[in-house]
């Protein structure tokens, strides 16, 4: 029993016994009241009425008159005169008129009155005895109005005190909900704190448990940070704080990547000429200030294109990736403005020539930066601001114009998606879920997302193509009943009506939405992070499991989720390449592992190629891996 429902119970039992015993206390005292009223009454009226006769002559008739009249009008149920032998010789007796008593009432309370008798004299003689009883009807009438007036003031004394009491339960309850909600918040992993209510003991409880919340918190955090300053040493360039080489190639070679990349986008290289001069004459400290600000105003660019990458190649070549952006004439401009101004004002002459060149999911990463090295070696002899554009391999474009590209789309997504298969398995083989990278049909064959995304984007169509893999991934869920991960674009997160118009989908496949994996990329639960809060907070209710893919380069960010649900993690696959031959990074990995488990959350590791990859992996503690080393045989994503 519920300790609300105990409250409650004695309360009742409280007021109860305040009733029955205001109840019985006040019937019992006005009924012994009453009865010795009666008593005395009876005993006086047959003492007066005694002397009265025995004053009189002992006329049979005179007497009769005389008991009658007193009969008449003194309310009696019985008036009797008896000889000294005991015979009654006059008598006058009445019913009792109990209409408005219930019966029930009177047989409760009966009253038990003797009669009042007296001698009466004749001279010195007894003439006889007289015998008198009072009516009881107004008694019993004046007790049950009594008994109706207790039984009225207690109920509106109950009614004010059940208001009472259920303000002070009410009071109690809202804090001990919340006691409890954030127990099983802990209870989860979620380390959330609570409002101190006001009632000492739930006080000291919350109190409590809120600095165990915000201690864990902290410790997740410091962990996180650890983490974090391990992977910059293994993935960034100590002076510049850029991606370094290895790092930034393996996030160019998911970009170009069919299934999983942007689909379009550009590349842009820049160069610090005379590097080894610049540091004789600038000092070595002087030139890795520069080279530190040369890497920032690119990440700034980054940053204001969106998702953009920067790397440091080698000692004097930085790289720039802008998934989804192949305006190169915009991006040169835009290069200008942020990298020319470094150089003014320096003592030393310094050169910033730079490349552009445009891809797509067909070219491959050693022809790019092939092509991308020979403009920049012409743009280096033009001058030292010199800017060359690149031209790569010719790709046909689908169509030429946004309206065709739009009609095409929205053809598309009338007719439906095919959503590919790709297993995640955990440590035994078995299948966590299936990656589901969606398909559309353009021009009669089913296009990789690399094709079209682009121009979803392009387009602000990210919502109703997000709504449109969300139903075929539910209407696949419930014909086969197998669980399936799908990829959703920040927008969704962001724009109102995914979450408006997902909703109602969710509702009509509620066995199917269990089985639904949702997830975006790292960068959203950054960037909109209030966003992603409530997308998830109204997900939930249907059973969606929601995560977060591509997860490394902001995975110390990820401790201000624990609040939230996340249901797992998918690490990005520049942290899991060849991981069973690096420690360093098998430490990165191992820790993310036990933080995220501490968080309730799942780890799932991406672009996984072979074997001993996975076995190192599952060994590390993670818990599912997924990649081209776990794909079927004959892909699934294939146009049929």
């Amino acid at each position: 029993m519920s300790l609300i429902k105990q409250l409650w119970l004695t309360i009742l039992l409280l007021l109860l016994l305040a009733f029955g015993g205001s109840l019985m206390i006040g019937l019992t005292s006005l009924k012994q009241y009453t009865e010795q009223e009666m008593r005395i009454k009876n005993a006086d009226n047959a003492n007066a009425l005694a002397l009265s006769m025995s004053q009189l002559d002992k006329d049979p008739v005179t007497i009769e008159l005389l008991l009658a009249a007193q009969f008449d009008t003194g309310h009696y149920r019985l008036v009797e005169l008896r000889s000294p032998e005991g015979e009654v010789e006059i008598q006058r007796q009445a019913d009792e008129r109990l209409a408005e008593v219930p019966n029930w009432f009177v047989e409760r309370v009966r009253f038990d009155i003797p009669a009042g008798e007296a001698v009466v004299q004749d001279g010195w003689q007894q003439y006889g005895t007289v015998i008198l009883e009072s009516h009881h009807s107004y008694a019993y009438h004046a007790l049950w109005q009594n008994a109706q007036r207790l039984v009225a003031w207690f109920a509106l004394a109950a009614l004010i005190s059940a208001a009472l009491a259920w303000w002070i339960v009410h009071s109690i309850r809202r804090p001990l909900h919340a006691v409890i909600e954030q127990a099983r918040d802990i209870g989860n992993r979620r380390f959330t704190t609570s409002e101190e209510p006001r009632t000492r003991e739930l006080r000291q409880v919350v109190t409590a448990m809120n600095l165990l919340s915000a201690t864990v918190r902290d410790m997740l955090g410091q962990e996180g940070e650890k983490l974090e300053r391990l992977r910059r040493k293994l993935q960034q360039d100590e002076i510049s704080g850029a991606d370094n080489r290895g790092h930034f190639l393996q996030q160019l070679e998911r970009a170009l990547d069919v299934d999983t990349g942007p689909g379009a986008g550009s590349l842009v290289m820049v160069r610090m000429a005379r590097l080894s001069e610049l540091n004789h004459r600038l000092g070595h400290q002087a030139t890795n200030r520069l080279l530190a600000e040369v890497a920032s105003a690119l990440r700034q660019l980054a940053s204001v294109y969106g998702g953009g990458q920067v790397g440091r190649l080698n000692g004097s070549d930085f790289a720039l990736l802008l998934p989804g952006d192949d305006d190169l004439e915009a991006l040169a401009k835009a290069l200008k403005a942020k990298l020319h101004p470094l150089t003014d004002g320096t003592t030393a002459p310094i050169g910033l020539p730079m490349a552009l060149i445009a891809f797509t999911h067909s070219d491959a990463r050693s022809e790019l930066l092939s092509a991308l090295d020979g403009a920049l070696a012409r743009a280096e002899d033009d001058g030292d601001h010199a800017v060359a554009i690149a031209s790569g391999a010719a790709h046909q474009s689908l169509f030429s114009n946004r309206d065709d590209w739009r009609r095409a789309i929205d053809t598309a997504l009338g007719e439906g998606l095919y959503l590919g298969h790709y297993p995640v398995l955990d440590a035994n083989a078995m299948p966590l879920h299936h990656e589901s990278p969606s398909r559309l049909k353009i021009q009669g064959k089913w296009q990789p997302a690399g094709v079209f995304m682009p121009w979803i984007s392009r387009l602000d169509m990210n919502v109703d193509f997000d709504l449109a893999v969300v139903r075929a991934a539910l209407e696949q869920i419930d014909a086969d009943g197998k669980p399936l991960g799908i990829n959703l674009s920040h927008q969704a997160a962001c724009d109102s009506r995914f979450l408006s118009n997902v909703k109602p989908l969710l509702k009509q496949y509620p066995q199917a939405a269990a089985k639904l994996w949702l997830e975006l990329p790292e960068s959203v639960a950054v960037h909109h992070l209030e966003g992603f809060r409530g997308l998830c907070r109204e997900l939930q209710p249907f059973g969606c499991r929601m995560g977060l893919e591509h997860v490394g380069p902001e995975f110390s960010k990820l401790a201000d989720l624990h609040d939230i649900g996340l249901a797992y993690l998918k690490i990005d696959a520049s942290l899991v390449a060849r991981i069973d031959e690096q420690p360093d990074q098998q430490a990165i990995l191992r820790g993310m592992a036990t933080l995220a488990h501490s968080l309730g959350v799942l780890v799932i590791a991406e672009g996984v190629a072979q074997d001993a990859e996975a076995e190192t992996l599952f060994d590390l503690g993670l818990d599912g891996v997924t990649g081209p080393g776990v794909r079927p045989d004959t892909p699934g994503g294939e146009a049929e």
